[in-house]
Order: C-alpha cells, then sequence, then structure tokens
C-alpha cells in the first residue's frame, strides 16, 4: 500500500474531529449567551405573586424584592404552607401575630391599612396570598423602623422575634451586622438571615432595573 492511500484513510478522521470541535464550540456559544441572558436567570429564579407583592410593598412602604426574598425561603411560594409552629402562607405568619397587625393597622386611613380594609371579607384569611403579603409586609416595615433602618436586624427579628434580636444587640452578643451574622447564637435564625440576603441580591441582580420592581414611593 503505498503513501498516498494511507493517508487518504486516516484525512476523514481528521474531519470528523475537526466537525465535532467546531459544533461544541458553537454548542458553548450558545449556551454561553443563553446563560447570559436576564431572561434565562428570572426563569431560575421566578417571582410568583407579582402583582400582590408590588402592590403590598408600596402599601408598606418596604422593598418588593426583599419581601419576594423572604417568601422563596419562607414558604418558596407555596401558599398552602402550615408550619409545625403553626405560622400560615407566604410569609409564614403566626396567627396570633397576624391578628395583632390587623388590630394594628385597621383604623389606618392610608397605606397598608387602607389597602387591608378595601379587601373583601373573605379575602382577610391569612392562607390568602394577597392578605398574607400585605400584612407581611407591613410587618417587615415596621421591623425596619423598629431597628432603625437596619434590614439584616428587622429579618433576623422576623425569625426569631424582636425582644430577643434587641436582647442580642443590647449585650452585644451580635452587632447587627450582616457580615457578622456568625456571631447570632440560634443556628436557625442566622441560617435564615443568610438566606434571604442571599436570594435578595440574586434578585436585585435579575430584577432590579425593572421598574415594576422599583419601590413606588409615597407622594
Amino acid at each position: 500500500m503505498d503513501n498516498h492511500s494511507q493517508s487518504s484513510r486516516h484525512r476523514p478522521k481528521f474531519v470528523i474531529l475537526n466537525r465535532r470541535s467546531i459544533l461544541a464550540a458553537v454548542l458553548l456559544v450558545v449556551v454561553l449567551v443563553i446563560i447570559s441572558t436576564n431572561a434565562f436567570w428570572r426563569m431560575m429564579y421566578p417571582i410568583h405573586y407579582q402583582a400582590n407583592i408590588q402592590s403590598a410593598s408600596a402599601s408598606a412602604q418596604v422593598d418588593p424584592l426583599l419581601i419576594a426574598s423572604i417568601i422563596r425561603v419562607e414558604s418558596k411560594f407555596r401558599s398552602t404552607d402550615v408550619s409545625h409552629a403553626g405560622a400560615v402562607g407566604l410569609m409564614q405568619l403566626m396567627p396570633q401575630t397576624a391578628e395583632w397587625i390587623n388590630q394594628t393597622i385597621r383604623e389606618q386611613k392610608t397605606g397598608s391599612g387602607a389597602a387591608m380594609n378595601k379587601l373583601p371579607s373573605d379575602a382577610k384569611t391569612l392562607a390568602s396570598p394577597q392578605y398574607n403579603i400585605l400584612i407581611g409586609s407591613w410587618y417587615v416595615k415596621s421591623l425596619i423602623n423598629q431597628f432603625h433602618g437596619n434590614q439584616t436586624a428587622a429579618i433576623a427579628a422576623y425569625n426569631a422575634g424582636p425582644r430577643r434580636v434587641s436582647t442580642w444587640l443590647a449585650q452585644g452578643v451580635w452587632n447587627g451586622r450582616l457580615l457578622d451574622i456568625t456571631q447570632i447564637p440560634v443556628g436557625e435564625t442566622r441560617h435564615f438571615v443568610d438566606r434571604v440576603f442571599y436570594n435578595y441580591a440574586l434578585y436585585r441582580k435579575i430584577y432590579g432595573n425593572d421598574p415594576a420592581w422599583q419601590l413606588k414611593t409615597n407622594s
């Protein structure tokens, strides 16, 4: 067999290999383009009940993406969730806390109270997404105010209770900073705060430039 015949046999393998490499490179580029799009990340990290979250957040004057982050961690957007402790709905509110919020804001003529009073009576159940998000958003804002704008302390209080978090801060157990959440002495609360702010950072990257997800301040 001459040299010409031998080279002819090996040429197709090189061509096939070359085509496979090109195809793999093209597929890689396509994948990179897809995962670099905002639409891809919205698909990976969707926000359900968008209209309810945006409306309730505007009434409470709290960042809607923070509320969405809490919901994702608390219930993964499952409105029927009930915890072993008895917390109910999307924002996992305890019935006694929900009743206290209702009594506190029911006389308000603006904000969350006014929005709540506009709801039909059959919608004012803790398992109702609209009602749950509405009073839950107000509660988050009230905690932020209680802790003088410290969102990290407020989220910790959402899980552990404001009295316990106030004690930690007063006694120097925790300094209230996100960077120092390892100081939080309760593992569940430490994990909760970490997960909420992890999702909050993701949501702000994905949805933060969308005007629909920017807090609409009351004029």
